[in-house]
């Protein structure tokens, strides 16, 4: 039992080792270009059958890296929130699909966001950034359900294509916002029959483009930032622990060595 769970710990070390998951990112890699060569068909009419032999290859290996890790940590391995998304993106390679489903197997490129730290931070930093997300969006319908009954009231008897009602006056109020066409697509044909339509548009952009949606950005950084520092904080206890522990260590020698000090004085003085 006892050399049996050495074995699960020194596999464990082994497969999550910096070196195997360096050949790990590499054979993603190398799956994402195969990937992307099966979808001409020129070269999948010369080489078609080689790159079937590599995939299948490459997915044997993710499937053999899985099952070591599921050996090595047991049911620890589902309470990394990473290890379950590696099970399902390589669980979805297994499926038998064809047709369409069969680009199910470019999933498995996703995997390089678990493989690579700085991709990990930037995705968890996503998703601790979404309660304020949601806020903004949030704010950000009732912008646009404000602005886009209005301009169905200003707009729509001229424009009934783009304003005609509230769904469509939305739907063109989200195309200027993105800034694609807005202002020789539909704001100086509205401003030929409305001259002050103006008025309506500069602030709703100001308000909709340039403030809502430097607010997610300043989110997203707010939290990545106090992601960073909470790493620092924990990085500095245990530089903390790891320093007081060796001085306890020192303490402990320097008190053994005066204890061996004394009794060798003591020993001196009684020889005399």
């Amino acid at each position: 039992m006892q050399q049996q769970a050495t074995l699960k710990t020194r596999l464990g070390k082994w497969v999550e080792s910096e070196r195997i998951q360096h050949i790990i990112i590499a054979l993603i890699m190398i799956n994402a270009v195969t990937l992307g060569l099966e979808t001409s068909s020129r070269i999948m009419d010369s080489v078609g059958g080689m790159l079937k032999f590599i995939d299948r290859l490459l997915l044997s290996v993710f499937v053999a890296e899985i099952l070591v890790k599921l050996y090595a940590f047991g049911w620890r391995f589902f309470r990394n929130p990473w290890n379950v998304f590696d099970f399902i993106v390589v669980g979805i390679a297994l499926i038998p699909s064809s047709g369409p489903l069969t680009v199910l197997r470019v999933l498995r490129v996703l995997r390089l966001i678990s493989m690579v730290p700085r991709f990990r931070f930037v995705v968890e930093s996503l998703l601790r950034a979404i309660p304020g997300i949601m806020s903004i969006a949030g704010l950000l319908v009732i912008v646009f359900y404000v602005a886009g009954v209005m301009a169905t009231g200003l707009f729509g008897k001229s424009f009934p294509e783009w304003f005609g009602t509230l769904g469509e006056s939305m739907y063109s109020l989200f195309q200027i916002m993105t800034l694609e066409s807005w202002s020789m697509g539909i704001a100086r044909p509205v401003m030929e029959v409305y001259p002050w339509a103006w008025a309506f548009f500069v602030p709703f952009i100001l308000i909709a483009t340039f403030t809502m949606l430097n607010l997610f950005i300043a989110i997203i950084v707010s939290t990545m930032q106090s992601m960073v520092e909470e790493q620092n904080e924990k990085e500095t206890e245990e530089i903390g622990r790891m320093v007081h522990g060796e001085n306890l260590e020192l303490q402990s020698e320097l008190r053994e060595l005066r204890d061996e000090i004394k009794a060798m004085r003591e020993t001196l003085e009684r020889g005399r």
